[in-house]
């Protein structure tokens, strides 16, 4: 598929109109845009993956939840279920999709939905005693059927959505000309020492607006969890990924010297017991042990692996903004 891309570019034109015609429908409201006497957040990307959607909804909504009472919406992507759905600490995947059952588990005391008509998902969070003070939107930013108050732009540092291409010869899901929808953009997965010149140089790339605050953000890495404590990083594994961009990851742990062998899969890939039992089969070969990313432990995490002697864990990941904290946060619970 990435080399026949570059021969895609000749659809490209097809794409952009069909994307700007929707967007001049919602901006001259022909298409209806719903709006909700309340704050609403959306954060999302232009980009069709890999700039930490999850993370950064959860950095958002951690700030948020002390203030004010919170509840996360997601269309749930990748579940198996229907219509509206509330999220449990031990949430399947399949019920309620990956992420989301990541965020529960992350945020137990904020309230996490799915509903694929966002619409109908504010409006159920509405209908409850206990209803939320803030609603942030996961991955929301094209969902334009809501009119959110405040928008969250996350582009990675490794591609500024002004150096990628529209779908489908790039993985732009609308023009860059929809970032000037944002209230404030994020470059994620940055180094932690990148310096004062090089965030210039991107500001400079990015051309934002006198309306629009910028910010920079990177990945913290803790130590490997696993249910029975016995991973030792120690040791060699087989990594496991299933996400959008699996580069970082690697690079970090290549730059740890750790030892290991990288199985990689599509993002939000729904491993099949077939899967598993390759995956398995590859660690017992190697005499290695198995990690993964926090995502894809939720859908790994059988009996399969619990019944084996092989150690399995994964690896969480959380993010921080990068010198502006206090700047970053009062502009969110200014809101």
């Amino acid at each position: 598929m990435k080399l026949a891309r570059p021969y895609l570019i000749f659809f490209n034109p097809l794409y952009w109109l069909v994307t700007s015609i929707r967007n001049v429908l919602f901006n001259l409201g022909i298409f209806k845009s719903h709006s909700f006497n309340m704050p609403v957040i959306a954060i999302g990307n232009l980009s069709t993956g890999g700039t930490g959607k999850t993370p950064h909804t959860e950095y958002v909504a951690r700030l948020i939840k002390e203030k004010r009472r919170t509840a996360v919406l997601s269309r749930g992507y990748g579940r198996l279920s229907y219509g509206f759905q509330v999220a449990a600490v031990n949430s399947l995947p399949s019920i309620v999709g990956d992420e989301p059952a990541q965020l529960k588990r992350r945020l137990p005391d904020v309230d996490v939905v799915v509903d694929a008509n966002r619409v109908e998902g504010v409006k159920n969070l509405l209908k409850w005693d206990k209803k939320p003070e803030v609603i942030v939107l996961d991955d929301a930013f094209q969902h334009r059927k809501i009119r959110a108050g405040f928008y969250v732009l996350l582009t990675s540092y490794s591609k500024l959505f002004t150096k990628d291409w529209l779908l489908p010869a790039g993985n732009l899901r609308e023009s860059a000309s929809g970032a000037q929808r944002a209230n404030t953009v994020i470059v994620t997965k940055c180094p932690s020492n990148i310096s004062d010149s090089e965030k210039k140089s991107i500001k400079q790339q990015l051309k934002l607006k006198s309306y629009q605050s910028l910010y920079f953000s990177t990945v913290d890495y803790a130590s490997p969890v696993s249910e029975d404590d016995d991973f030792d990083f120690n040791k060699p594994f087989v990594l496991v990924t299933g996400i959008a961009d699996s580069s970082q990851l690697v690079q970090y742990l290549e730059e740890k010297g750790k030892q290991f062998t990288h199985l990689n899969y599509s993002d939000h890939h729904n491993f099949s017991e077939a899967d598993k039992k390759v995956i398995l089969q590859k660690a017992v070969d190697l005499g290695y042990q198995i990690l993964t990313t926090e995502k894809d432990f939720q859908r790994l995490n059988t009996n399969l692996f619990k019944d084996s002697c092989v150690p399995f864990g994964y690896l969480p990941i959380s993010v921080r903004i990068i010198d502006d904290f206090n700047r970053f946060s009062s502009e969110i619970i200014n809101f």
